[in-house]
């Protein structure tokens, strides 16, 4: 009303007026100037004492007002979806693609992928290690330690693209049994993600060495570890291998799972925590307890660390996820489970 006060008072005032322009802006608008035209007697053409300036303001003001009437109709738009993580057979279907999206990378990526992810699993290691070995005194005690605060390598790794031979194991076997990725994709990228790893683990390992990092309560805790995992018989640290990368490839699943940062956070947590606690074997992570165990001086060949624990380890991730994983989430949610419909 403010607005248009200044035109009602410009229209008491005859000037002369030789036409008025023509202002559409939608059938509201032109509906209303031929009203406004009519009421007061003026319409093209005629000396209706109103400036063409004024004339104009007032089209405009009639024409935001019929676009505020349309713009007071409800509108229904769509929001995102507050699903907080996907279903199984979604997950299972994710997984297969990132099969696929393994298969076609080349050689350089993958190793660089597996470099980082064997890399953030030694510092989540020398983390562990560090506060562990140098607040307690206790074995049990440290790795209760340990398990709390070597989860975060996985989040660091599925958040950043890196990749594990561990995880790959179950990963590209799902692809091969979906038809999607052959045995020779399979055998190529496990060979270069192992490969990768290794790497990344050693560098850690190297880095800790020349800084001193390992040294006190951590070089002592890593040693006693170190003679732990390279006691045991080839069959148990085989087991151990199977039910360790299980639990891996289970919070795998959970990360890919969850949508959001919150939840792939809980389900890397306990799966990895509860592999750790329970004392199960893990062919990346020894990676890097193994020659960081060396190199402090633990008392153990190079020939043990080899037959006594990491071949028996990565023969027994390579079954839990190939066979115990991939063959059972193919027969809940894939091709296996179809044909036996």
């Amino acid at each position: 009303l403010l607005l248009t006060l200044p035109c009602v008072v410009a229209m008491s005032t005859p000037v002369a007026f030789a036409s008025l322009p023509t202002v559409r802006t939608g059938v509201h608008a032109d509906k209303s100037v031929a009203n406004v035209q009519a009421n007061h007697g003026f319409g093209i053409g005629k000396s209706t004492g109103v400036p063409v300036t004024v004339t104009s303001m007032m089209a405009v003001l009639v024409a935001a007002r019929g676009r505020a009437r349309r713009s007071r109709i409800p509108r229904f738009e769509s929001r995102p979806s507050a699903v907080l993580t996907s279903s199984p057979p979604e997950t299972y279907q994710e997984l297969v693609q990132a099969s696929i999206k393994m298969k076609n990378e080349s050689w350089q990526k993958t190793l660089h992928a597996a470099v980082m992810g064997g890399s953030y699993v030694g510092m989540a290691c020398l983390l562990s290690f560090v506060l562990g070995g140098n607040m307690f005194n206790s074995y049990i005690t440290q790795m209760v330690v340990f398990a709390a605060l070597f989860p975060v390598n996985l989040l660091l790794i599925l958040q950043s693209g890196g990749q594990l031979f561990s995880q790959n194991s179950a990963t590209m076997a799902m692809g091969v049994l979906e038809k999607k990725v052959t045995m020779k994709d399979l055998l190529r990228n496990w060979t270069i993600a192992y490969a990768g790893n290794m790497l990344g683990c050693l560098l850690i390992s190297l880095v800790a060495n020349y800084t001193g990092i390992l040294t006190g309560g951590a070089s002592d805790m890593i040693v006693a570890t170190v003679m732990k995992k390279c006691s045991s018989d080839f069959g148990p640290t085989l087991v151990k291998g199977v039910m360790c990368n299980w639990l891996i490839c289970l919070a795998v699943w959970l990360c890919t799972m969850a949508r959001g940062l919150g939840g792939k956070m809980i389900g890397a947590w306990f799966p990895i925590s509860m592999f750790v606690a329970v004392g199960f074997e893990h062919s990346v992570t020894n990676m890097f307890i193994l020659p960081a165990g060396l190199l402090a001086g633990a008392p153990v060949s190079f020939l043990d660390v080899l037959l006594k624990n990491l071949i028996p380890v990565t023969i027994g991730n390579a079954i839990a996820g190939a066979l115990v994983v991939a063959v059972s989430m193919s027969f809940s949610f894939g091709r296996l489970g179809k044909e036996r419909n």
